[in-house]
């Protein structure tokens, strides 16, 4: 009730007075009153502040006053939120949250943002707030929910002045996340923005290298690193960590001749990186790593203990130390350098493995098999079945042995267990004091505290000191001294060397310390720090060399650290390892427990030479993922003030824990439908009628926003009462803080349809810009788009394998039928398989067959997909192991002559182990099919490799005459170019869409997982002479299938995705599933979500298809917008189209007509108040028009349509280039457009009457296809 509640407005005008009453009436509260009481001036400095100063407001350093500001503000905000109970403007708590993230408070920070959201209807529209939202869960490596956030900011508000920082975050999300797409793409976006940012534009370059780096794109990689040194001024840090990356690279990669010329480069590079920094343990450890691979022991030694006492101990260094004390002969000390590796971090799967072979070459099997097992558990190990086989022959070899004959034996090694719980030698901590002096200081991002110390060798005699384990090992050795085999007695001559040596040092007194005693545990995260909130976290060692940040420990408070730590000293790109709250366990010695739930892309395997590549990237587990009970989130418990705590998160759940906290994905805001309407999570669904407010159609008791603490406590309660139902108003002395109103809200405007061109420009002038150059063609009140939820009910199980809707022709006369149309064309049937379609209408299919191609255009160019051949209904792994959503495919390119040899000579081939395989074993599954018949009984890997030929354009008149004339033989509605094809009034060609596309393959040739581009439908024949099979998912479950590629790290939109259907029918998801036999020709209905696998040598040809539907139209429309907000290109100009189809065609269909009228009105207004815009700041508009088949034009930087108003760049204009760019690119790049030049395509006149003659056509009687 906004009458119940107490505006910023009312309490400014009320502030003054209702001070001093209250203080005459309540002189005991007088000085805290006075301390509340914000001033004139205090409050015009606040009325300036909001997310967007985050990281560019100092409040470290010479910040005190703006600090003590802030935090007065806060404190008599939430003195006066208690006061009014909770009834005060949703602004209020916005305010809130950004005083509290300037703060860094960020746990403070969200509840408030969370209090803004239940009150605000209309939040999507305050970017400051989506901003300040997605920082905070930037903070908690909330990734997928900050990705949402962020995106909807650049969605309402392109030019939004943080544009950059939020390119530059969704870069480094998206890289932690493998989309190195579109990490890319928002690297690049930020690199050519001037305006400023956090990161520099070298360190933006730098991760744009290391990206490359990640993708194993070594090449591009080292001529971007390349290119990077030579810039002027270069900092020292990214100086250093670019020549880390250039020595370690040489070192790992082929990129220069022999291995010598090799390591001769990589050293000179880790040595050039150290000058920059000599305090890079990393590059230390590079360097180690390089001189053992050419035999300089000694030297590598020397690194070693530099990396470690850099107080950067890693578990990959402490393994390579063993593997060089191994080399050495000195198992003793191999054996407590692995033991030190794997407490740092358990799942090192090269230490266990080295460890094994450590244990067996001592003859101690039963603990080789105990560290192989430990190794085969890492998630990181790649070398499971040979390690399987391992551990089998080793218990064979136990079975086989006499009984006690292993207890009778002198061990040369302690057992594992001893191991583990040996104490680590006093010499070894001996920089423990100073490291966590130095992190208390602020030196690292990450916990080092539990980081050990290994100092100066004296040539190869080790100088540690003998511990009490030890001195026993010593004393059996001596006991049974005549008895000994040759490996005992060079144990025996090494430990009493060492012996000698500790007596003369005097280094055997006080050995048996911990460095984190039972009584004395080692802190998770230096207690200095303030970063640190109530979540618990720690840091970890991954296997790659990578030193991963503590999950709340990206410091974001100035301008340049808060990201600063992605740039690793170590080279590498910082994954972020998730676990939950705990301590170090008490008997350990080394490091921090830490439950690991990431996993690691690289090999890891056994051999110095072969441990684990630093650079690869480690995959997160996002706290956002929605089945993930482990998330850790931040407490919303305010511990200083439980009222305040109640207000703002509500006491639904009196009994909740508050240390424990609920899923983050219960608390994001924008995700949640808001409305009863199906489609509501898509915007154009109110494309052709009036919006009502989200507040009026949503139903309060259901998608409430639960707390942090608790998923069904209401954020809209005060002590179980609704506010909205309170009746009770308080009314106190509110600070108002005026904030100016700032573009990020969009004004809502209503425009009539049925108004003339005129009216409507009449109506929208000194409207102001609103976003206009990005050209939203949806209406000003809609949110971003969301996908649709999964349609209710849910499908009993029985209908989730439903029949496929099939149509029998059986001569031309049924092909062209009226009513085929109609049923095709039906949203109800998201599939139809029209069987005889060739034969009915005598199509000479073979004029696409192999060898009629090749005899046509034998170098024609073929796309190829390199895939596993799989059982159709499956996707594993390369290993077999699992079964996963990603399907990788590597691409290149042929001929025609050489693709279709590969067919044939597959089928020879295919034919001849077949025959084989008759001849050994009858009842064998043939291997040349991979359908659902035999895929239960097929063996899971390893997978034989096949080639899928994808792509071959046939849109050439010229060369594919005979062919493209034989397709217009088809119904008028399955053409490639027909008058009720939307497609065909594009007015230029795009390729495979409104042209025709050929696919040739082989058994197993897939094409993943897609929607269509824009939603249109398609058309696919199949030349035989093979079937394929087909899997189809109705376009209403697509919202469930991207919810499973956001689960599974896959962008929906871009990357290559197999769905798991065991995963789908748990998830209620209907599956279509058939063959397509030769001739067949199957329709794609608009959205319908599709995946195909061949099941034997055929080809096939497709194109798209847009019917002249509302449905159609409605569908386009709403992938257009979503592909903006996921910043994808859309294939199809919907703009430039509709423009076109209004120029072209009549529309009869109400609905069809109210969609497209709303987006010419819509475009028509943002044309005409920036063409006002431009010219009244002064800025030329230059006619250009348009030539025949023109095709539209997107922005180069960001690829949005930009229609009408080119902005090109002066010099492209003067070369006739014309390399277009969006107006909001154009300003990032050049602030005041000087830089370029505005060209104008249509005249104002032109578009008004194209507009003003569209009008609705009377409804035909009769149709016709």
């Amino acid at each position: 009730m906004k009458a119940c509640r107490l505006s910023l407005a009312t309490a400014a005008a009320a502030f003054s007075d209702e001070e001093k009453k209250m203080a005459a009436e309540k002189a005991s509260c007088e000085s805290e009153e006075g301390s509340l009481a914000l001033t004139v001036e205090e409050r015009e400095t606040l009325g300036g502040l909001d997310s967007r100063l985050f990281g560019f407001l100092n409040i470290r350093e010479d910040g005190a006053r703006m600090k003590t500001l802030l935090g007065k503000a806060v404190h008599c905000y939430e003195s006066l939120i208690l006061k009014a109970e909770g009834k005060v403007e949703s602004d209020f708590f916005c305010q809130l949250g950004h005083f509290n993230l300037l703060l860094e408070d960020y746990s403070k920070a969200l509840s408030a943002y969370q209090k803004y959201y239940s009150l605000q209807a209309d939040y999507w529209k305050n970017a400051a707030f989506l901003y300040g939202l997605g920082l905070v869960y930037f903070y908690y490596n909330a990734f997928h929910w900050a990705i949402k956030a962020f995106q909807d900011v650049l969605y309402v508000d392109p030019s939004f002045c943080r544009a950059k920082e939020i390119h530059l975050r969704l870069g480094l999300m998206f890289k932690v996340n493998t989309d190195y797409e579109s990490s890319l793409k928002h690297f690049q976006l930020a690199l050519i923005d001037c305006n400023p940012c956090t990161l520099s534009s070298a360190e933006i370059q730098f991760h744009i290298a290391h990206l490359y780096e990640t993708q194993r794109k070594y090449h591009s990689a080292k001529e971007a690193y390349e290119q990077l040194l030579k810039t002027e001024n270069l900092p020292a840090q990214v100086k250093a960590t670019v020549l880390q990356q250039l020595g370690w690279m040489h070192h790992t990669m082929d990129l220069a001749g022999d291995k010598t010329t090799k390591e001769s480069y990589a050293i000179q590079y880790l040595q050039k990186s150290l000058e920059a920094d000599p305090n890079s343990g990393q590059s230390w450890y590079f360097l180690g790593r390089c001189y053992s691979s050419i035999g300089k022991v000694q030297d590598a030694f020397i690194s070693y203990r530099q990396s470690i006492d850099k107080s950067e101990a890693s578990a990959d260094t402490w393994c390579s130390i063993g593997v060089l004390y191994q080399q050495q002969n000195q198992p003793m000390d191999a054996l407590q350098a692995y033991i030190c590796a794997v407490q740092l971090d358990h799942g090192h799967a090269a230490a266990w493995m080295d460890l094994g072979t450590l244990y067996e070459s001592c003859n101690q099997p039963q603990d080789a098999i105990k560290c192989y097992l430990n190794a085969t558990r890492s998630k990181t190990c790649s070398s499971t079945s040979t390690l399987a086989a391992r551990i089998k022959f080793l218990q064979a070899q136990l079975c086989n042995l006499p009984q006690g004959s292993l207890q009778n034996k002198t061990k040369l090694l302690p057992s594992i267990e001893e191991a583990w719980s040996l104490p680590i030698p006093a010499e070894l901590t001996s920089r423990q004091g100073a490291m966590n002096s130095a992190q208390q200081n602020g030196s690292d991002n990450w916990n080092s505290g539990q980081t050990i110390s290994l100092h100066p060798v004296q040539q190869q005699t080790h100088s540690w000191g003998l511990t009490p384990q030890k001195l026993q090992h010593l004393e059996q050795l001596r006991a049974n001294k005549d008895n000994l085999n040759p490996a005992q007695r060079l144990m025996l001559e090494q430990l009493e060397s060492q012996f000698v040596l500790m007596e003369q040092r005097g280094l055997h007194k006080g050995q048996s310390s911990h460095l984190a005693g039972p009584n004395d545990e080692q802190p998770l995260f230096p207690t200095g720090s303030t970063q640190y909130l109530q979540a618990a976290c720690t840091s970890s060692q991954n296997q790659n060399g990578h030193h991963t940040l503590p999950r709340n420990s990206v410091p974001q408070g100035d301008a340049l650290n808060h990201l600063s730590s992605y740039i690793a000293t170590s080279g590498g790109q910082k994954g972020i390892t998730f676990t939950k709250e705990s301590k170090p366990s008490r008997n350990r010695s080394l490091g921090s427990e830490s439950s690991r739930h990431s996993g690691n892309t690289s090999n890891s395997c056994a051999g110095i030479k072969e441990l684990p590549n630093h650079v690869h990237q480690v995959t997160t587990v996002a706290i956002s993922s929605l089945n993930h009970g482990e998330s850790v989130s931040p407490n919303l418990i305010i511990a200083d003030n439980p009222q305040l705590s109640a207000l703002l998160i509500g006491k639904a759940n009196d009994n909740v824990d508050t240390g424990t906290c609920g899923k983050v994905n219960n608390t994001h805001p924008v995700i949640h439908t808001k409305t009863d309407n199906s489609v509501a999570s898509s915007p154009s669904s109110v494309i052709s009628t009036a919006t009502p407010s989200p507040k009026s159609t949503e139903p309060t008791s259901t998608h409430s926003v639960a707390s942090l603490n608790s998923p069904h406590s209401g954020l809209h309660t005060i002590n179980g009462e609704g506010l909205e139902n309170s009746q009770s108003s308080t009314k106190v002395d509110l600070p108002v803080v005026n904030h100016k109103s700032s573009p990020q809200i969009i004004p809502s405007m209503s425009v009539s349809i049925y108004s003339s061109s005129t009216e409507v420009l009449k109506a929208c002038r000194n409207l102001g810009k609103n976003g206009l150059s990005n050209s939203h063609i949806l209406l000003d009140k809609c949110p971003p788009p969301r996908p649709p939820a999964s349609p209710y009910p849910p499908l009993p199980k029985e209908k989730l394998n439903p029949p496929t809707p099939s149509i029998y022709l059986e001569n031309k006369r049924d092909a062209f039928f009226p009513p085929l149309h109609q049923f095709c064309t039906n949203p109800k049937n998201p599939v139809t398989v029209i069987r005889g379609l060739a034969g009915a209408l005598k199509l000479d299919l073979g004029l696409f067959s192999t060898k009629t191609l090749v005899e046509a255009n034998n170098e024609h160019v073929v796309e190829v997909r390199t895939q596993l051949l799989q059982p159709a209904d499956e996707n594993w792994d390369p290993t077999g192991t699992k079964k996963i959503w990603r399907y990788e495919s590597n691409r290149s390119h042929t001929t025609i002559a050489k693709y279709a040899q590969y067919q044939a000579s597959s089928f020879q081939e295919s034919l001849r182990e077949e025959n084989e395989r008759k001849t050994q074993i009858k009842d064998y599954s043939d291997n040349e099919s991979t359908s659902s018949e035999n895929s239960g009984r097929r063996r899971k890997g390893p997978f034989k490799t096949i080639k899928f030929g994808t792509n071959i354009d046939l849109s050439d008149n010229k060369k594919w005459k005979l062919q493209l004339h034989e397709l217009t033989k088809l119904p008028a509605f399955v053409r490639v170019v027909s008058a009720g094809n939307l497609l065909s009034h594009v007015g230029h060609t795009i390729v495979g869409m409104n042209t025709v596309q050929l696919y040739m393959k082989v058994p197993g040739s897939r094409t993943p997982g897609h929607q269509e581009n824009n939603n249109f439908c398609s058309v696919n024949i199949n030349i035989g002479p093979g079937d394929c099979e087909w899997f189809v998912v109705p376009e209403d479950y697509w919202g469930v299938l991207n919810e499973f590629c956001e689960k599974n790290n896959l962008n929906f939109l871009m990357s290559s995705w197999w769905p798991n259907l065991e995963d789908l029918y748990e998830a209620n998801v209907p599956v279509y599933r058939f063959i397509q036999r030769p001739g067949d020709l199957v329709w794609i209905n608009a959205g319908t979500v599709h995946w195909v696998q061949a099941i034997g040598w055929c080809n096939n040809i497709a194109w798209n298809v847009g019917p002249l539907t509302a449905c159609q139209y409605k569908l386009a429309v709403e992938r257009y917008e979503w592909n903006k907000l996921k910043n994808v290109k859309s294939v199809v100009p919907m703009v430039h189209l509709s423009w076109n189809m209004a120029r072209n065609i009549k529309v009869s269909d109400p609905k069809l007509f109210e969609m497209m009228k709303y987006c010419l009105l819509k475009i028509l207004k943002q044309c005409q108040t920036l063409r006002e815009a431009l010219v009244a700041a002064g800025k030329e508009v230059l006619w250009h028009g348009r030539t025949k088949n023109e095709p539209a034009h997107y922005c180069s930087v960001c690829e949005v349509e930009v229609f009408n108003l080119l902005f090109v760049t002066n010099e492209s204009n003067s070369q006739k280039t014309y390399i277009v760019h969006c107006q909001d690119c154009a300003r990032k790049t050049s602030g005041n457009l000087e830089n370029f030049v505005v060209l104008e395509q249509y005249k104002m006149e032109d578009l008004m009457q194209v507009y003003d003659q569209f009008t609705l056509a009377p409804s035909l009687t009769s149709s016709s296809s």
